[in-house]
């Protein structure tokens, strides 16, 4: 019987030291959960100093029921942009096709925090605790508006 308990908490502890593993590893994460808050795309968001220098980035394809699709760009660093239509290439965030304005949340005292209401969105970003030098964690909500706008 104590064989059987010994081999499980080995199973255990081998599962959960390769999930954080792969965690550690991944430098641009996005967790997402839900605080039953009707959000569609809600979570933290974490971008990364990477090995070039630069801040890392992700882009959420939204394919929302009753909108056209969009694309949600966090990162690099504190920037953040939403454009109509999803596409492979990149698009840059001082194009006049990024819907939001300004798209760099300034960031005063290690204390930051945006709402876009625009295109049938209601986007919030914070500046999350925790971040460092080489990350900053961001707190990402994005909601259906309640404004009559869409796109």
């Amino acid at each position: 019987m104590t064989s059987s308990s010994a081999r499980w908490q080995l199973i255990l502890g081998f599962t959960v030291t390769a999930c954080l593993g792969v965690a550690a590893l991944s430098q641009a994460q996005f967790s997402s959960f839900s605080d039953r808050s009707r959000a569609g795309f809600e979570g933290n968001w974490q971008s990364c100093r990477e090995a070039d220098g630069q801040y890392s980035e992700r882009v959420y394809d939204g394919k929302w029921p009753g909108m056209e699709p969009f694309e949600f760009h966090m990162g690099p660093y504190h920037e953040f942009a939403l454009f109509r239509g999803i596409q492979s290439e990149h698009r840059d965030h001082a194009s006049a096709e990024n819907l939001i304005k300004p798209a760099s949340v300034p960031v005063v005292a290690n204390r930051a925090a945006h709402v876009w209401d625009v295109a049938g969105l209601h986007v919030e970003v914070a500046l999350g605790g925790g971040s460092r030098e080489e990350c900053e964690n961001w707190f990402v909500s994005l909601k259906r508006s309640k404004s009559t706008s869409s796109f």
